[in-house]
């Protein structure tokens, strides 16, 4: 925790914190960003398509193992749905003229998973799969990747441990993929974790570890535990290249999806992508991913809880990973559950502090006003968290970010990704509706 006077020194340096701090709703443009040219990373558009390929290998595995998966041939990918009556609904709550099409990006219907972390979660297990499976001779490059649903791969797997530290949506992919494989896997659950996925977690057969702090503590706990078995391996949502790269294939199947409806994407006709932000590894993939496939004409905004701002702070700052939202005063408490985050992903924050369009917040009783908006106008139902980017195209036309950089209202297309949700038990959805 920082003292009073540097605390001070802070916001003198970044005034806007001082209305973070007041839990006020705010709206940061990033003033770092750069164009793609001028971009230096880790990770190419090479890594990229690298990974769709391994999706491409263990498409007939995935097909195998959930049969849900069998009308997409394996593949798990979310639709992309126009929402024309919930853009008419924000226009008249918020006496607007929102201009461009507005589309959700489903990713609460992402088969077996729910939520945006089968992209990240899966990627990573099914990576370390193959690695190991390769390494040991017991598969061969080429082969048919349906032979890791065999008895002799699980058996294979289950002399290995994974773990991984979650508030919810991660664990639930981690842990589904991991018991499927035959990995022994253990989840360590954040305070906020709600129930109902702890026990869908311990029905697919994984080990639930409940843990008394929030995510950070959570990753901690568990990265100790796992590493500290030889043969355990551990999926680190604050610094994972591999997670990063799951997230950023989403962005090859927007742009074919894109072009099945006609969407065009250059500097005439704008992308604004608008994605909810817990520790920044989703939405950091899936933003790195979108520059490597339309370049600088697509503008990616993170939105964040007024008491879980980890991401904005750590890039308001320059500190990144190094800062916390409790370094603030903040209480890291919401009921957005996935972005309960009060640390930033180191990995992650290194891309987007060049990437990323800005950053705004948004209050609890917000998610649930727009929860209930989406249902009742176009009948989807997504999680609290889930509901955050629904605000994004409202934000972006109370703020100067078009004018600053000559861009025609007209002719924008608005992408909010609907982060999670597809799992949520019809009574504790019953619930959240009510809130």
């Amino acid at each position: 925790m920082y003292t009073h006077t540097e605390i001070q020194t802070f916001q003198q340096k970044y005034p806007i914190l001082i209305e973070m701090m007041e839990l006020s709703p705010v709206f940061w443009m990033n003033p770092e960003i750069r164009k793609v040219a001028n971009t230096v990373f880790a990770l190419t558009d090479k890594d990229v398509k690298d990974a769709e390929q391994l999706w491409q290998r263990f498409a007939p595995f995935i097909q195998k193992e959930f049969p849900e998966t069998r009308k997409g041939n394996g593949w798990i990918e979310s639709p992309l749905k126009e929402i024309p009556a919930m853009k008419m609904l924000l226009e008249s709550e918020y006496t607007s003229d929102l201009k461009g099409n507005l589309y959700l990006k489903c990713d609460q219907e992402l088969a077996v998973a729910g939520s945006v972390k089968a992209r990240g979660g899966f990627y990573e297990v099914l990576y370390y799969a193959e690695n190991l499976a390769i390494d040991a001779g017991v598969v061969q490059k080429g082969e048919n990747y349906e032979i890791f649903s065999t008895p002799r791969l699980k058996e294979f797997f289950s002399q290995f441990s994974i773990g991984v530290g979650s508030t919810g949506n991660l664990g639930l992919s981690i842990g589904i993929m991991s018991a499927k494989l035959g990995f022994q896997v253990s989840v360590y659950m954040s305070k906020d974790a709600k129930q109902w996925k702890k026990e869908l977690l311990r029905s697919k057969g994984s080990d639930v570890v409940e843990c008394e702090g929030d995510f950070s503590e959570a990753v901690s706990r568990g990265r100790k535990k796992t590493n500290a078995d030889p043969k355990g391996y551990f999926v680190d949502d604050e610094n994972s290249k591999h997670l990063f790269l799951g997230y950023s294939t989403a962005a090859l199947r927007l742009k074919k999806q894109l072009d099945e409806k006609g969407v065009k994407v250059n500097s005439d006709h704008p992308l604004f992508v608008y994605l909810p932000c817990g520790v920044g590894g989703a939405p950091g993939g899936i933003t790195f991913g979108l520059k490597q496939v339309f370049g600088d004409d697509v503008h990616c905004f993170f939105v964040e809880p007024v008491h879980s701002p980890s991401v904005l702070i750590g890039l308001l700052t320059g500190l990144k990973n190094k800062v916390s939202v409790q370094d603030f005063g903040l209480d890291n408490k919401t009921e957005a559950d996935g972005l309960a985050v009060g640390r930033p992903s180191k990995f992650a924050s290194s891309f987007s502090e060049q990437l990323v369009s800005g950053i705004y917040t948004i209050e609890d009783n917000l998610l649930f006003q727009l929860l209930r908006m989406l249902s009742d106008s176009e009948g989807i139902y997504v999680e609290p968290s889930a509901t955050a980017g629904l605000i994004g195209p409202i934000e972006l036309m109370k703020s100067h970010y078009l004018q600053e950089r000559n861009l025609a209202s007209e002719d924008i297309t608005h992408i909010v990704w609907a982060t999670g949700g597809g799992l949520v038990p019809d009574d504790e959805m019953k619930e959240l509706l009510k809130r």
